[in-house]
């Protein structure tokens, strides 16, 4: 009976761990290169600030 070639497994495990870790970080890269450019047409409800503000007390006039 052949005997197992570690080796020769822990070397593919190490492959494997090395590609998927650069694809993690190729998806990181691109979600970062996109994420800018989404981010700058957001729109918020107008409601939403107005009442914020409306229900915020004015500042007393420290004079």
């Amino acid at each position: 009976m052949a005997k197992p070639n570690y080796a020769f497994a822990k070397r593919q495990r190490d492959l494997a761990k090395k590609q998927k870790k650069e694809e993690k970080q190729q998806r990181k890269t691109v979600a970062g290169e996109e994420q800018p450019s989404e981010a700058q047409p957001l729109d918020h409800d107008d409601n939403t600030d107005r009442a914020d503000t409306a229900s915020t007390p004015p500042a007393p006039d420290a004079a």
